[in-house]
Protein backbone atom coordinates (compact mmCIF):
# COMPACT_ATOMS: atom_id res chain seq x y z
CA UNK A 1 0.00 0.00 0.00
CA UNK A 2 1.14 3.54 -0.09
CA UNK A 3 2.14 5.27 2.54
CA UNK A 4 -1.86 7.38 3.89
CA UNK A 5 0.88 10.30 5.42
CA UNK A 6 2.80 10.65 2.28
CA UNK A 7 -0.39 10.49 0.61
CA UNK A 8 -1.61 13.46 2.65
CA UNK A 9 0.97 15.51 1.97
CA UNK A 10 0.65 14.67 -1.99
CA UNK A 11 -2.85 15.88 -1.98
CA UNK A 12 -2.23 19.07 0.16
CA UNK A 13 0.57 20.03 -2.70
CA UNK A 14 -2.34 18.89 -5.48
CA UNK A 15 -4.92 21.27 -4.08
CA UNK A 16 -2.39 24.53 -3.37
CA UNK A 17 -1.54 23.86 -6.45
CA UNK A 18 -4.99 24.25 -8.14
CA UNK A 19 -6.21 26.44 -5.67
CA UNK A 20 -2.94 29.43 -6.49
CA UNK A 21 -3.53 28.30 -10.31
CA UNK A 22 -7.20 29.96 -9.25
CA UNK A 23 -5.56 33.59 -7.40
CA UNK A 24 -7.81 32.41 -4.54
CA UNK A 25 -5.96 32.82 -1.01
CA UNK A 26 -6.88 30.14 1.68
CA UNK A 27 -9.46 32.70 2.92
CA UNK A 28 -11.37 32.82 -0.31
CA UNK A 29 -11.40 29.48 -1.40
CA UNK A 30 -12.68 28.85 2.20
CA UNK A 31 -15.48 31.59 1.62
CA UNK A 32 -16.56 29.32 -1.35
CA UNK A 33 -16.16 26.56 0.12
CA UNK A 34 -18.00 27.30 3.37
CA UNK A 35 -15.48 26.33 5.53
CA UNK A 36 -13.52 28.18 7.49
CA UNK A 37 -9.19 29.48 6.31
CA UNK A 38 -8.28 26.76 8.51
CA UNK A 39 -9.63 24.37 6.90
CA UNK A 40 -8.23 24.60 4.07
CA UNK A 41 -5.32 25.08 5.25
CA UNK A 42 -4.78 21.90 7.70
CA UNK A 43 -5.97 20.29 3.88
CA UNK A 44 -3.12 21.53 2.30
CA UNK A 45 -0.58 20.79 5.23
CA UNK A 46 -1.13 17.58 5.18
CA UNK A 47 -2.81 17.35 9.20
CA UNK A 48 -6.37 16.13 8.55
CA UNK A 49 -7.29 12.82 7.21
CA UNK A 50 -9.11 13.84 4.17
CA UNK A 51 -13.27 13.45 3.42
CA UNK A 52 -13.27 12.31 -0.02
CA UNK A 53 -17.32 13.98 -0.19
CA UNK A 54 -15.72 17.08 0.47
CA UNK A 55 -12.77 16.79 -1.55
CA UNK A 56 -15.24 16.26 -4.31
CA UNK A 57 -17.11 19.27 -3.50
CA UNK A 58 -13.74 20.79 -3.45
CA UNK A 59 -12.47 20.03 -6.73
CA UNK A 60 -16.36 20.83 -8.32
CA UNK A 61 -15.31 24.45 -7.36
CA UNK A 62 -11.62 24.40 -8.70
CA UNK A 63 -12.73 22.65 -11.95
CA UNK A 64 -9.17 20.61 -12.57
CA UNK A 65 -9.41 19.03 -16.02
CA UNK A 66 -10.77 16.00 -15.77
CA UNK A 67 -7.71 13.61 -15.60
CA UNK A 68 -6.29 15.83 -13.26
CA UNK A 69 -9.30 15.58 -11.03
CA UNK A 70 -9.26 11.24 -11.12
CA UNK A 71 -6.11 11.73 -10.56
CA UNK A 72 -6.26 13.35 -7.21
CA UNK A 73 -9.31 11.43 -6.30
CA UNK A 74 -6.81 8.71 -6.33
CA UNK A 75 -4.48 10.17 -4.36
CA UNK A 76 -7.36 11.64 -2.11
CA UNK A 77 -8.60 7.53 -1.34
CA UNK A 78 -5.14 6.46 -0.93
CA UNK A 79 -4.82 9.47 1.69
CA UNK A 80 -8.15 8.76 3.57
CA UNK A 81 -6.83 4.76 3.73
CA UNK A 82 -5.91 3.78 7.35
CA UNK A 83 -3.14 1.40 8.33
CA UNK A 84 -3.11 -1.51 10.68
CA UNK A 85 -1.18 0.80 13.34
CA UNK A 86 -4.72 3.07 13.37
CA UNK A 87 -6.18 0.13 15.39
CA UNK A 88 -3.40 0.96 18.01
CA UNK A 89 -4.18 4.68 18.00
CA UNK A 90 -2.00 6.48 20.37
CA UNK A 91 -1.73 2.98 22.43
CA UNK A 92 1.66 2.35 20.60
CA UNK A 93 2.96 6.10 20.56
CA UNK A 94 2.99 8.67 17.76
CA UNK A 95 6.51 8.43 16.80
CA UNK A 96 6.15 4.76 16.29
CA UNK A 97 2.82 4.85 14.58
CA UNK A 98 4.39 7.78 12.23
CA UNK A 99 6.76 5.43 11.19
CA UNK A 100 4.56 2.38 10.38
CA UNK A 101 2.78 4.75 8.10
CA UNK A 102 6.15 6.03 5.92
CA UNK A 103 7.05 2.29 6.31
CA UNK A 104 4.31 1.25 4.75
CA UNK A 105 4.85 3.03 1.25
CA UNK A 106 8.57 3.01 1.60
CA UNK A 107 10.56 1.81 -1.31
CA UNK A 108 13.80 2.19 0.55
CA UNK A 109 14.90 2.87 3.65
CA UNK A 110 18.37 3.74 4.96
CA UNK A 111 19.01 5.03 8.74
CA UNK A 112 22.44 5.98 10.90
CA UNK A 113 21.78 5.06 14.00
CA UNK A 114 24.53 6.08 16.99
CA UNK A 115 23.47 4.75 20.09
CA UNK A 116 22.05 1.21 20.36
CA UNK A 117 19.56 -0.88 18.21
CA UNK A 118 16.76 0.36 15.59
CA UNK A 119 13.46 0.18 17.01
CA UNK A 120 13.19 -2.30 13.00
CA UNK A 121 15.64 -4.60 14.46
CA UNK A 122 15.04 -5.00 18.28
CA UNK A 123 14.00 -8.25 19.93
CA UNK A 124 11.21 -7.55 22.25
CA UNK A 125 13.10 -8.30 25.21
CA UNK A 126 15.47 -5.49 24.25
CA UNK A 127 12.37 -3.10 23.21
CA UNK A 128 10.94 -3.75 26.70
CA UNK A 129 14.48 -3.11 28.93
CA UNK A 130 14.35 0.29 27.10
CA UNK A 131 10.91 1.10 28.18
CA UNK A 132 11.22 0.40 31.90
CA UNK A 133 14.38 2.54 31.15
CA UNK A 134 12.18 5.17 30.33
CA UNK A 135 9.28 4.53 32.26
CA UNK A 136 12.16 5.20 35.40
CA UNK A 137 12.66 8.77 34.22
CA UNK A 138 9.11 10.38 32.98
CA UNK A 139 5.67 9.25 32.40
CA UNK A 140 5.20 7.83 29.13
CA UNK A 141 1.87 8.02 26.86
CA UNK A 142 1.57 4.84 25.54
CA UNK A 143 0.58 1.10 26.92
CA UNK A 144 4.49 -0.99 26.86
CA UNK A 145 2.50 -4.14 26.27
CA UNK A 146 1.21 -3.05 22.90
CA UNK A 147 4.08 -0.82 22.11
CA UNK A 148 6.12 -4.06 21.75
CA UNK A 149 3.39 -5.74 20.17
CA UNK A 150 3.04 -3.04 17.12
CA UNK A 151 7.04 -2.55 17.01
CA UNK A 152 6.59 -6.85 15.58
CA UNK A 153 4.06 -5.56 13.70
CA UNK A 154 6.13 -3.16 11.75
CA UNK A 155 9.39 -5.36 11.75
CA UNK A 156 7.09 -8.24 9.93
CA UNK A 157 5.84 -5.59 7.21
CA UNK A 158 9.61 -4.22 6.68
CA UNK A 159 10.88 -7.88 6.29
CA UNK A 160 8.39 -9.13 4.37
CA UNK A 161 9.09 -10.54 0.76
CA UNK A 162 8.23 -7.64 -1.43
CA UNK A 163 8.87 -5.05 1.18
CA UNK A 164 11.35 -2.39 0.98
CA UNK A 165 15.25 -2.17 0.62
CA UNK A 166 16.34 -1.40 4.32
CA UNK A 167 19.98 -0.49 5.03
CA UNK A 168 21.32 0.43 8.18
CA UNK A 169 24.68 1.72 9.74
CA UNK A 170 25.09 1.27 13.37
CA UNK A 171 27.76 2.56 15.80
CA UNK A 172 30.76 0.42 17.20
CA UNK A 173 30.87 2.96 20.18
CA UNK A 174 26.66 2.16 20.78
CA UNK A 175 27.22 -1.59 20.63
CA UNK A 176 30.03 -1.78 22.69
CA UNK A 177 28.86 0.49 25.64
CA UNK A 178 25.49 -0.78 26.32
CA UNK A 179 22.96 -0.45 29.68
CA UNK A 180 20.55 -3.84 29.08
CA UNK A 181 21.86 -6.65 30.71
CA UNK A 182 24.74 -8.41 29.34
CA UNK A 183 22.20 -11.63 28.02
CA UNK A 184 19.79 -9.27 26.43
CA UNK A 185 22.60 -7.78 24.89
CA UNK A 186 24.63 -10.68 23.45
CA UNK A 187 21.01 -12.20 21.97
CA UNK A 188 20.20 -9.29 20.53
CA UNK A 189 23.45 -8.96 18.48
CA UNK A 190 23.25 -12.04 16.91
CA UNK A 191 19.72 -11.33 16.07
CA UNK A 192 20.62 -8.58 13.99
CA UNK A 193 23.56 -11.08 12.24
CA UNK A 194 21.04 -13.63 11.71
CA UNK A 195 18.56 -11.26 10.71
CA UNK A 196 21.01 -9.98 7.51
CA UNK A 197 21.58 -13.77 6.86
CA UNK A 198 17.80 -14.40 6.34
CA UNK A 199 17.01 -11.08 4.30
CA UNK A 200 18.44 -10.58 1.10
CA UNK A 201 17.03 -6.58 1.52
CA UNK A 202 18.38 -5.92 4.46
CA UNK A 203 22.26 -4.57 4.57
CA UNK A 204 23.81 -3.69 8.08
CA UNK A 205 27.21 -1.97 8.62
CA UNK A 206 29.13 -1.14 11.69
CA UNK A 207 30.72 2.61 11.38
CA UNK A 208 34.10 1.65 13.55
CA UNK A 209 35.33 3.33 16.37
CA UNK A 210 37.74 6.09 15.64
CA UNK A 211 39.96 8.33 17.61
CA UNK A 212 42.12 11.46 16.29
CA UNK A 213 41.23 13.55 13.04
CA UNK A 214 38.77 12.50 10.74
CA UNK A 215 37.90 13.74 7.34
CA UNK A 216 34.47 14.31 7.82
CA UNK A 217 31.75 15.79 10.85
CA UNK A 218 30.14 12.83 12.22
CA UNK A 219 26.17 12.94 12.50
CA UNK A 220 25.26 13.65 16.73
CA UNK A 221 22.19 12.01 16.12
CA UNK A 222 20.05 9.32 14.16
CA UNK A 223 19.25 10.18 10.62
CA UNK A 224 16.36 7.99 9.03
CA UNK A 225 15.82 8.73 4.80
CA UNK A 226 12.58 7.10 2.99
CA UNK A 227 12.04 7.13 -1.04
CA UNK A 228 8.66 5.51 -2.05
CA UNK A 229 7.15 3.40 -4.40
CA UNK A 230 5.99 6.31 -6.61
CA UNK A 231 8.10 8.10 -7.91
CA UNK A 232 6.09 11.21 -7.24
CA UNK A 233 6.06 11.15 -3.65
CA UNK A 234 9.00 12.79 -2.83
CA UNK A 235 11.80 11.05 -0.35
CA UNK A 236 12.16 12.86 3.08
CA UNK A 237 14.53 12.70 6.05
CA UNK A 238 14.01 12.42 9.78
CA UNK A 239 16.29 13.17 11.49
CA UNK A 240 15.51 11.96 15.62
CA UNK A 241 15.36 14.03 19.33
CA UNK A 242 15.36 12.28 22.57
CA UNK A 243 11.62 13.44 22.77
CA UNK A 244 10.71 14.28 19.09
CA UNK A 245 11.40 13.81 15.39
CA UNK A 246 11.84 16.18 12.76
CA UNK A 247 10.85 15.72 9.25
CA UNK A 248 12.57 17.06 6.51
CA UNK A 249 10.87 17.81 2.95
CA UNK A 250 12.32 20.40 1.53
CA UNK A 251 14.50 18.89 -1.28
CA UNK A 252 17.57 20.45 -0.52
CA UNK A 253 17.59 19.55 2.93
CA UNK A 254 16.78 16.32 2.28
CA UNK A 255 19.66 16.47 -0.24
CA UNK A 256 21.54 17.51 2.77
CA UNK A 257 20.68 14.55 4.99
CA UNK A 258 21.65 12.13 2.54
CA UNK A 259 24.78 13.77 1.97
CA UNK A 260 25.69 13.27 5.58
CA UNK A 261 24.52 9.47 5.77
CA UNK A 262 26.11 8.46 3.12
CA UNK A 263 29.31 10.21 4.16
CA UNK A 264 29.31 7.84 7.25
CA UNK A 265 28.04 5.37 5.41
CA UNK A 266 31.08 5.05 2.98
CA UNK A 267 33.32 4.89 6.57
CA UNK A 268 31.64 1.87 7.52
CA UNK A 269 33.06 -1.70 7.02
CA UNK A 270 32.13 -3.76 4.40
CA UNK A 271 28.79 -5.88 5.28
CA UNK A 272 30.78 -9.25 6.02
CA UNK A 273 33.39 -7.08 8.33
CA UNK A 274 30.11 -5.76 10.00
CA UNK A 275 28.70 -9.12 10.90
CA UNK A 276 32.13 -10.71 11.77
CA UNK A 277 32.13 -7.30 14.57
CA UNK A 278 28.62 -8.14 15.64
CA UNK A 279 29.23 -11.52 16.47
CA UNK A 280 33.40 -10.54 17.84
CA UNK A 281 31.45 -8.22 20.13
CA UNK A 282 28.49 -10.57 21.05
CA UNK A 283 30.95 -13.19 21.97
CA UNK A 284 33.23 -10.91 24.16
CA UNK A 285 30.32 -10.30 26.25
CA UNK A 286 29.02 -13.62 26.57
CA UNK A 287 32.87 -14.36 27.88
CA UNK A 288 33.62 -11.86 30.11
CA UNK A 289 30.31 -11.77 32.00
CA UNK A 290 29.60 -15.37 31.72
CA UNK A 291 26.05 -13.89 29.67
CA UNK A 292 24.23 -17.37 28.39
CA UNK A 293 24.37 -17.97 24.91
Amino acid sequence: MSSPFVRRRRLGAELRALRLSRNLTTEQLGAMFHRSRMKITRLENAQVRPDLAEIMDLLDLLEPPEAKRAQILRIAREAAARGWWDAYGAAMGDRQRLYADLESGAATIREYHPGLVPGLMQLPEFTRVLIQREQAEHDITYTPDLLVEARGQRQAAVFREDGPSYEAVLDEIGLRRFNVAPDVMQRQLRHIVDLAHQHSRLTVRILPFLTGWTRIPWPMRQIKLFTFVDPADPPLAMSETTSTDVMHTDRAEVARHVHRYELVRDEALSEEASLAMLEEIATHISRETGAVE
